[in-house]
This record gives C-alpha cells, structure tokens and sequence, in this order.
C-alpha cells in the first residue's frame, strides 16, 4: 500500500518538515565556522592551564583539518546514505561530530585538537551533511533547487548563532566546558532530529506536478562510473572549485580587509562578518531557486558575474560602503554555490546514485576550502597587502563564467 501520509500530514505538505530538520541539523554541522571564536581562549588556555605556547596559526590548524576531513568523508560515505537510509547515516555522522566536540574538551595539546575535533569532527559532518541534500533532491523533485538551498540554509547561517552563543559561554564557563556543552547539545539535538528522516517511495512525485518536457530531456540517470565520463562533470567540478575557491579567498579575509584596507574598527568588522554570514545562509535559497527557474548554467553565470563585479568594485573603489556590498555579494555567491552545484548534479545526473555522485562534484568544495585562504595569504605576502587578492578573484571569476557558459550542458545534449 502506498504511502500518503507522513507526520500526519498529506506528502505533500508533510515533506517540507524535512526541510526544518535538514535545516536545523545543519545549523549543528556548520558551527565549525565560528572556531574563530575560539581560537584566542584556546591560545589562552594553552598558555596559562598547561604552559605551552602555542600561536594562533597552529590552533586554527584544526580548521583546516576539519575541513579536508569534511571533503573527503563526504564522498567516501555516500553510498552508505543509500544503504543505510537517512536516519542511521545522520546517527552516525551526529555521534561522530558531537565526540568530536566533546573529546575537544579534553585536550592537552593542539596535536589532540587535530585528531579529535579535526578528524574525528570532521568526518562526521562529512557523512551527515550528505543527508538532508538527498532528502531535498529526492522528496522535491519539483523545487529541487530552493529546498536544497532551505536545508543548506543552517550550514551557512550557523556560525552566527554558534559564534554569539559561543562568545557568551567562553566568558561565562571558558572555553572547555563550552566544547562540552556544544558537543552534549550537538548529540540530543541531531539524534532526535534523525528520528522521523526518510527517503519517499521509490518513483514518488508530488501529486499533479510532471516533470516539464525541457527539465525530462535533461535529466540522465546516471551512476557515478558513467557521469565521470561525461565533459558535463568535469565542467560542474571546475565552476564548483573555482566558485568556493573565489569565495573561500575572499571571505578568510573579510574582516583584515576591513581593518586593514578601509579603515573601520576591528569590533566593527567583526561583527559584520556576523552579518556577512546570513547572506552565506541566505544565498543557498536564493541561488537555488534560480536555479530551479534560470537552469544550472545561468544561475552559474550569474554567480561568476556578481563575483567579478563586487570584486572589481572593491578592488577599485576601496570604501566602506564598497566593501559592505562587495562582501554581502562574495559571502552571498560562496553559499550560493552550495546549493547551486547539488541541484545541477542531481539535474544533470540523476538521483538513482545521487549520494555518490554529489560526493564526488563535492571534493571541489574540498579543494577550494583548502587552497583558498592559503592562495589568499599568498598573495598577500607577494604583493604587500590584502587588496591584491581580488584582482586575481575578478580573473577566476571570468574564467568560470566561460566555463559554465560553454561547458554545463544536459549531458542527454552530448549524445
């Protein structure tokens, strides 16, 4: 007997609690991006609990080492969201990531931090972030692209509610205790959220909705052996590398930039970050439902352009009113690409394998994470200041828009 129903709802208005729940769940995955907040008390910590002097660039290595980790667990555990299910793969990524927390609590040395919260943290967003883009994709196969950009929404948004709660714990009961108190709230929240996660029926299509003749043509169902063959993927892998690789770049740098380069306070650039962030969150619907409208290729387009525009605005009329805009754009278009490249996947490829071969498009999102802040920095050091990263920003930005315009195409155009 076919299923009608779920929370008691008709499926069709009972699928976007999924939403929620991807949504709130990610809003514990992406708390990795407040560990600014943390990284002074850790050095504090360090220095005055056990002795040891460390410098703030070894303790924002566990940063980077999540990250790596985060890239390359996604795609080593897709499969398993398929044979699992949704609820057992977001068990074991939210147990993996809350001991990541609370085992953080316990360390004695940054090389401790490195395991336990970039590691063992790290692979367990990895494996649980992969969840609520599947449910979206399969679950809304009519609004694809905005109900992934809702469930991204709390990666992105995250780090302005973990960073304020975080800025008052530390103070309040230092900065241990706020890892386990982080890492408790983690666990209760994500095991009681993955409860009710499933996938529908396979087949499943909101009641009344047909796929529109241009969307069906598109689509080709593909395994993750067959798109790797495709130019298709190769083009999404590269706009998706260079769309976080300019976005990383520019964002590890928001606020020095701020300081350094036009002249506001650092209190005050600090908390624009905080603002800069909710355009990260708000730019994954936002993108996501143009690309449901627009079709991949344009919403990338357009992405590319506002990257290049905003930092060439920047670059050449350095203000404060230039980077307030130039950053909402930059953080906007970051987060955009995050709901941008899982919709094209699943439009261009299919959802019979779509765990794995998002997992796949998804170690661009890696390789940008790692190589951005460190290109960023280089550059810095090579030209003297920090307004010499975004010329090359404007360059890479251009590059992708030929890419995107030229190469992302229905991989059913290329037979």
């Amino acid at each position: 007997m076919k299923e009608t129903h779920v929370f008691g709802l008709p499926l069709e208005r009972g699928r976007w609690i999924f939403v929620l729940l991807g949504l709130i769940i990610n809003i514990c995955l992406g708390s990795i991006y407040a560990w600014s907040v943390f990284v002074t008390p850790l050095t504090a910590y360090f220095a005055s609990e056990l002795g040891k002097t460390v410098t703030a660039s070894e303790v924002l290595m566990p940063f980077s080492i999540f990250l790596a980790a985060f890239a390359i667990a996604m795609p080593l555990t897709g499969r398993y969201i398929d044979e699992w299910g949704p609820r057992k793969t977001t068990i074991v990524g939210g147990l993996l990531t809350a001991l990541g927390w609370l085992l953080a609590s316990t360390a004695t040395s940054v090389e401790m931090l490195y395991l336990v919260y970039g590691v063992i943290g790290g692979a367990g967003v990895g494996i649980a972030y992969g969840v609520p883009v599947a449910l979206a994709t399969r679950w809304f196969p009519d609004r694809r692209g905005f109900a992934v950009g809702l469930a991204l929404l709390g990666f992105g948004f995250s780090a302005f509610i973990s960073a304020n709660i975080a800025g008052l714990l530390i103070p309040m009961v230092g900065v241990m205790d706020t890892f386990r108190i982080f890492g408790a709230a983690f666990l209760i929240i994500i095991l009681i959220c993955s409860m009710p996660l499933k996938f529908p029926e396979t087949g499943w299509v909101p009641h009344g909705w047909a796929p529109p003749a241009s969307a069906a043509s598109e689509t080709c169902e593909c395994d993750r052996s067959r798109m790797i063959r495709t130019p298709t993927f190769y083009g999404l892998w590269i706009c998706y590398f260079i769309g976080c690789l300019a976005g990383l770049m520019a964002i590890s740098i928001a606020q020095p930039v701020g300081v350094e380069v036009v002249g506001i306070t650092p209190v005050l650039a600090t908390a624009l970050v905080g603002v800069f962030a909710i355009f990260n969150g708000g730019g994954r619907p936002a993108f996501g439902w143009l690309t449901d409208l627009l079709q991949p290729r344009n919403a990338a387009v357009i992405s590319f352009l506002l990257i290049a525009g905003a930092s060439l605005m920047l670059w050449q009329i350095p203000s404060q009113i230039t980077y307030i805009v130039a950053f909402c754009v930059l953080w906007g278009c970051l987060g955009g690409w995050l709901a941008i490249a899982p919709t094209a996947t699943a439009r261009y490829f299919g959802t019979c394998d779509y765990p794995r071969c998002y997992g796949l498009v998804f170690l661009a999102y890696g390789a940008g994470a790692i190589a951005g802040p460190q290109l960023a920095g280089f550059i810095k050091a090579s030209t003297g200041g920090y307004i010499g990263v975004f010329p090359y920003i404007v360059v890479l930005a251009l590059v992708g828009v030929v890419i995107a315009f030229f190469v992302l195409h229905p991989v059913g155009n290329r037979n």
